[in-house]
């Protein structure tokens, strides 16, 4: 047995644990408990390992280690995501980048003697201080990019050394144990039997050429009949095990896994539609196939049967070499939908898959060759095929929602999705650059309903954010453009979401959740729906009630925009539960280190917790962002039904030091 080591960390690769002992710092011990997380402790020695030999604490290049990285994915990581090395280096920097820091969810790893819970609707999650969470996001370090990276486990940021770290193996330990550990993997890999091709089992057997010098021996009828028989139940059984292992043993991809599922299943099926991929050479038409996945998503979000993951979270994965078991298993889908655009001149070649990552099965595949003007029959064909192959049945009045009107004017879609995006971010610099996409569509298809929506959302981001020289009249021009999409298309449930909102901001509340609660008979599962729903039952004082609508919003959109998060975060607040309202506020932030809003809702939480120097830390934030920020007119944009509460609310934030 390895005698206790007294260092603050050791790498235990005998039962693949990792021991962290920092005073005053973190204290805890980490279980790599599967073969993908096994490889990522083993990750985390080779580092260790490198730096050792250096003899410093310095980022180390993977790129001369990839034959190395193969063994250890091969035998301890089972091959879990992609084994071709020219893909393992860009899911090591994800990993690293990711998943490896993040204290709180731990998916690469069990946090032992703790239990998750539910932690603000997201997902089990382990409970821990920010101190702790901080502590251990600040030991990964990396550097170029998922082609060329460089890897740092920066002990040094926590007060430890190099010699503070120690590897152990068997009876050995650091380099010794490091060597013994990667020479059985080696030992493991070439001592896995050879499988002998199912085809030799058909080939016919070389009959018995006779001895020299002994006479040949008659085999009597009957025996000739058994040998037969005999050969011919060798040959269908042969038959039979090709067929097993082809169609039924061995799916044609890596299957997911329910109970490494992020989320749990829903009772209804559920599917993630990924971006389409641009197989062109052309950025330009990275748009095109933005828009084609969104409104695939927003067809089949339509359909109350199916469970929809939103834009915001799939679109996380454009750009990257995902696997269909990587996005169920973090989004808790069951189904995955991939698809790509070729064009060339006027002609578009669409191809699209249905995957069912459970199983590994592809359940439908087709391509479509259309002009680009046909792009929302291309639509409407994936759709059904979609439902089809889910057998989901649709009644008459389902099918209107998912075929309602759009617009024949490509390029006014392409800006409409633009827009929307860039409003997300709720910055300065991108809603007013949504505001120009948004008119420009306008003036491309003035008949187009989704474009009013995308300016009513810039107008009304406008005054949140203390643009609007008069935010009464923005908020009046507001309710016109909405009214005007509903006059084009009443079908659309996120502008009537939109338009209770806005009549939120008004004091209009009465009719604000009439509003709302049409939008939901509309469309029940739309993340956009419940997030604006859930707001207005926030802002009206029903705040227990916004708070699993805000929950089923999140699972459905697992990766949302700020909004999301500051609405959410925003109930909680109200409702004492500051640190679960701060986690949000931290979320939205790394996604948009600019979100004025979030640090106002982040500082209004500090104060009223009794956290003043937190408070005004993040105060101090807002100012950066907004060096104009006025408290007088945010108040009179806070539409708080109850003035006790909005009162509460600005004091808080005036505590804080805002003016």
């Amino acid at each position: 047995m390895v005698k206790k080591i007294k260092q603050s960390m050791e790498i235990d690769l005998n039962q693949f644990k990792l021991h962290i002992g920092l005073k005053n710092r973190i204290e805890l011990t980490l279980h790599f408990d599967s073969p993908s997380r096994r490889f990522y402790l083993s990750l985390i020695a080779l580092v260790v390992n490198e730096m050792k030999k250096l003899g410093k604490i310095t980022s180390v290049p993977l790129e001369g280690h990839l034959d190395l990285l193969a063994l250890l994915n091969e035998s301890i990581g089972g091959s879990a995501g992609s084994s071709d090395k020219k893909n393992l280096l860009p899911r090591i920097y994800r990993k690293w980048k990711d998943a490896l820091p993040d204290l709180e969810n731990a998916p690469l790893f069990k946090v032992l003697g703790k239990k998750k819970e539910y932690d603000a609707g997201i997902g089990k999650t382990y409970t821990f201080s920010e101190k702790e969470k901080d502590s251990w996001a600040n030991l990964f370090e990396y550097k170029g990019s998922g082609e060329n990276v460089r890897l740092r486990f920066a002990v040094d940021k926590l007060g430890a050394s190099l010699d503070d770290i120690v590897i152990i193996y068997e009876e050995s330990l650091n380099g010794e144990a490091w060597k013994r550990f990667i020479s059985s993997l080696k030992e493991k890999v070439e001592e896995k039997p050879e499988t002998v091709p199912i085809d030799s089992a058909l080939e016919e057997p070389e009959a018995p050429k006779p001895s020299v010098g002994k006479s040949k021996i008659a085999w009597p009828s009957q025996y000739r009949l058994v040998a037969l028989i005999a050969i011919t139940v060798i040959i269908l059984g042969a038959v039979a095990l090709t067929i097993w292992k082809t169609y039924l043993k061995s799916p044609p991809i890596k299957v997911a896994s329910i109970e490494k599922m992020a989320f749990p299943l829903p009772d209804k099926p559920s599917i993630a539609v990924l971006p389409f991929v641009n197989m062109t050479e052309d950025p330009r038409q990275e748009s095109f196939c933005d828009g084609l996945s969104e409104e695939t998503i927003t067809a089949l979000s339509k359909i109350p049967k199916l469970f929809v993951i939103a834009r915001h979270s799939t679109f996380t994965y454009k750009g990257k070499p995902v696997k269909v078991q990587q996005v169920a298993e973090e989004l808790g889908v069951q189904y995955v939908l991939e698809g790509s655009v070729r064009r060339d001149g006027e002609q578009v070649r669409i191809t699209a898959q249905l995957t069912d990552a459970l199983s590994g099965h592809h359940l439908w595949a087709e391509r479509y060759d259309r002009k680009p003007r046909d792009i929302f029959t291309v639509q409407d064909d994936i759709a059904k095929h979609i439902v089809t192959a889910l057998q989901v049945k649709l009644t008459e009045g389902e099918q209107a929602r998912v075929y309602s009107k759009g617009t024949q004017n490509l390029d006014a879609y392409m800006k409409v999705m633009e827009a929307m995006w860039y409003s997300f971010q709720t910055s300065i610099e991108g809603n007013i650059r949504a505001r120009q996409l948004a008119e420009e569509a306008i003036g491309l298809d003035p008949n187009y309903a989704l474009a009013y929506r995308a300016l009513g959302s810039v107008t009304i981001a406008e005054v949140w954010l203390g643009l609007s020289k008069n935010p009464q009249e923005s908020l009046m021009k507001c309710i016109e453009l909405y009214k005007k999409a509903i006059t084009l298309d009443n079908s659309l449930a996120i502008v009537h979401a939109a338009l209770g909102y806005t009549l939120t901001m008004m004091r209009r509340y009465d009719e604000a959740l009439a509003e709302g609660e049409k939008a939901i008979s509309l469309e029940p599962n739309s993340p956009d729906v419940l997030y604006h729903y859930g707001s207005i039952l926030m802002f009206i004082g029903r705040r227990e009630e916004a708070i699993p609508v805000f929950r089923k919003a999140l699972r459905l959109n697992p990766k949302p925009p700020n909004t999301y998060y500051r609405h959410f975060g925003a109930a909680l607040r109200d409702l004492g539960r500051y640190d679960e309202a701060i986690a949000l506020q931290k979320k939205a932030i790394k996604q948009e280190p600019n979100d004025l809003l979030s640090y106002i809702v982040m500082a209004a939480c500090y104060s009223l917790s009794g956290r003043m120097e937190e408070a005004r830390t993040a105060a101090a934030e807002v100012i950066r962002v907004n060096p104009k920020f006025s408290l007088e007119q945010f108040a009179k944009t806070t539409p708080h039904k109850d003035p006790a509460v909005r009162e509460r609310f600005i004091e808080s934030i005036r505590k804080a030091g805002l003016k």
